[in-house]
């Protein structure tokens, strides 16, 4: 092997390293929207180099985000461990916001949908299959109201990746206050007749891919 060779590639592996470490930075300072030139621009490399690499924002977003959803894996299996559904569902919920807070990166995903085939799409249809078991153990025990479906998360991500968004400048912790809302009114003891049914697998499919 010509050295010159050897040494190109470990230059390639290096940059490629700068970037993955510079997106996670950017991606977590200012989401998954935030402009490729900046990434770029932080890893000290060209937008051709960052593009050789990524083709596309979706592979950089797969590159980068299934590790740092394992966090959610955690937050899951914690939840499914407390030997109380219900405190295991509130458990669940906090470290799933809170996540979500600490990172623009993963707010957005947890609140968009990515194609079915991207390592990110996986991750997060992996979560929602453990977040189905926390709720089913949740409404089973009683304590949790008993039209609450799994679906009825999504829409609560949604709106609370909003207040993580819009907050989380010059207040944080303000997403922990409308948790609590959240979580008084699902309570089974707490709960009144809802008109509106839950969406169906359709009409969240629908708005997840306008998403």
């Amino acid at each position: 092997m010509q050295p010159q060779a050897r040494h190109l590639r470990a230059d390639a592996a290096r940059n490629r390293d700068k970037l993955l470490a510079s997106a996670v930075q950017v991606f977590g300072e200012r989401g998954l929207d935030a402009p490729l030139e900046e990434i770029a621009r932080r890893a000290k490399v060209s937008i051709g180099t960052l593009y050789n690499h990524f083709p596309t924002r979706q592979d950089l977003v797969d590159a980068i985000l299934p590790e740092r959803l394992s966090d959610l894996e955690r937050i899951t299996t914690e939840a499914l461990a407390d030997p109380d559904p219900w405190e295991g569902f509130v458990r669940f919920l906090g470290g799933l916001f809170e996540l979500q807070a600490r990172d623009h990166g993963l707010n957005d995903a947890l609140a968009r949908r990515f194609p079915d085939d991207s390592a990110v799409g996986a991750a997060c249809r992996r979560g929602f299959a453990q977040a189905e078991l926390i709720v089913g153990r949740a409404r089973e025990s009683g304590r949790l109201r008993a039209d609450f479906e799994t679906r009825d998360l999504v829409p609560l991500m949604w709106a609370m990746s909003q207040v993580i968004r819009e907050s989380m400048e010059a207040a944080p912790e303000a997403w922990r206050r409308h948790l609590a809302f959240v979580v008084d009114g699902l309570r089974a003891d707490s709960a009144r007749t809802i008109a509106v049914p839950p969406l169906t697998d359709e009409q969240l499919e629908k708005l997840m891919r306008g998403r």
